[in-house]
């Protein structure tokens, strides 16, 4: 699907085909075919349906809040965090809505969330259920921390690799849908359970889901937020907050060679074009979006699409498969570092509105590298400077602090400090026998 800009958002993921690579991730936007044709009219290019469950016990949510939120200082929500269980509407209404919406939209991806017991049987049944209703897939959600993981579900499962593995056998043997596996982040290392989806035959991982967290107290009742007759409970934690984590376990996933060329749906904060644009850098070929939906309604899609569109013709990109995982290989550990690479902070003048915050940071928590005069001008010691870098970040006009990045050669390996071009001597680098001056450590003599 191209757009006025010119580049074609068309996505392929596991066969399945969508205009754009923008997915509504399995939630209450997806939770009936009322939301999920609202949000297809609004252009979004699949959904993953809100997770169904065994036709069995009922599944009963609250009727108190939902929601707890955490709030940036202009109260833009930073944070959503939830207490929703999966679908508590019957199963064969959800499946009959599902196979009407899939019939009205064959272009769009329709995928379906499934949660059941760790058992056999039900996952076979369900499977052929959902079979019949045309979808596109199916996301085993594996990631749940909250309700659901009491019952040995969720993140139950999620937790235990063995786990993952066993029931993605069973998805694999009872079903020829692609199968997508809805990965936990409350684990210390994403690269067991990835492995183990890997190892039980899926197509694809997503991630991530939800972090376990509280977000708030109300201090009046002493009780956890959002609170249900003076009580409440952990939830699972979303929106922009989560990006950084969800970005690093993303891809931990595409660089590993055990998990490497593991197809990847990104969930985690995706707001805007660029977070989606940075999540497919990193290797994911798509991604999921709740929060921003959530907060500004459907039609976010469509600045999600255009500022893609555009970004992709400006770089000259033809598809998104085009940049798909084009920063992973930059994604390196820390010892991998080069330590010979130097910069320093530079402050503009022009720009400085002399609020002072850059000094403050540096002189009280950094390296008291930044000076002071009498008449608040602010200036870089560079002989203190490690270029740390806090000094960008706390500096409220973007782009007035830059790092400057010095010549091979410029600075003393020992301490820091510019040398004169006279005061200079060449050592041998330990890491490199090289004569070449551009390749060995400087020192002052």
């Amino acid at each position: 699907m191209k757009d006025l800009y010119g580049a074609n958002l068309h996505s392929t993921f596991l066969g399945i085909e969508s205009p754009n690579p923008f997915w509504l991730a399995s939630a209450p936007p997806t939770d009936k075919e009322v939301n999920v044709r609202r949000a297809f009219e609004a252009g979004w290019g699949g959904v993953v349906w809100k997770t169904l469950g065994e036709a069995g016990p009922p599944v009963v949510n609250v009727s108190g809040p939902r929601y707890g939120a955490i709030f940036g200082a202009d109260r833009r929500l930073l944070g959503l965090n939830n207490i929703e269980l999966i679908t508590d509407r019957p199963l064969e209404v959800n499946l009959e809505e599902i196979a009407r919406v899939k019939r009205d939209y064959p272009d769009r991806a329709m995928i379906v969330s499934l949660m059941v017991p760790c058992e056999e049987e039900p996952w076979r049944k369900i499977l052929k259920e959902v079979e019949l209703t045309g979808a596109d897939g199916v996301e085993l959600n594996f990631g749940c921390p909250h309700g659901m993981a009491e019952r040995g579900m969720g993140s139950a499962v999620g937790q235990v690799p063995e786990y993952i593995e066993m029931v993605t056998g069973w998805v694999k043997k009872h079903s020829n849908l692609p199968c997508i596996v809805k990965l936990t982040p409350n684990i210390t290392n994403i690269l067991g359970p990835a492995g183990a989806a890997k190892a039980g035959g899926a197509d694809a991982v997503s991630l991530i889901n939800t972090i376990n967290s509280i977000t708030s107290v109300n201090l009046e009742e002493m009780s956890p937020e959002p609170m249900i007759d003076g009580m409440g409970t952990h939830g699972g934690y979303c929106g922009p907050a989560v990006k950084p984590i969800a970005m690093n376990m993303v891809a931990e996933i595409a660089r590993n060679q055990e998990t490497a060329g593991l197809p990847i749906s990104a969930i985690g904060g995706v707001t805007t074009w660029r977070d989606a644009a940075e999540f497919m850098a990193l290797g994911a070929s798509n991604v999921q979006v709740c929060t921003a939906a959530m907060t500004y309604g459907f039609k976010v899609v469509q600045e999600m699409a255009s500022g893609l569109s555009q970004w992709m013709a400006e770089k000259g990109y033809n598809s998104t498969a085009d940049f798909v995982g084009m920063a992973t290989p930059k994604v390196t550990d820390w010892q991998h570092l080069n330590l010979d690479y130097v910069t320093k902070a530079e402050i503009n003048q022009d720009d400085c509105i002399k609020c002072g915050r850059c000094f403050a940071a540096c002189e009280d928590t950094s390296h008291q590298a930044i000076e002071m005069s009498e008449d608040r001008v602010f200036t870089v010691k560079d002989d203190e400077c490690v270029a740390c870098n806090l000094c960008v970040n706390v500096c409220p006009v973007e782009g007035c602090i830059t790092m400057r990045e010095l010549p091979v050669g410029d600075v003393d390996e020992r301490t820091g400090m510019t040398i004169p071009e006279d005061k200079r001597t060449w050592l041998q680098h330990p890491n490199n026998p090289s004569a070449d001056p551009n390749t060995c450590i400087i020192r002052g003599q």
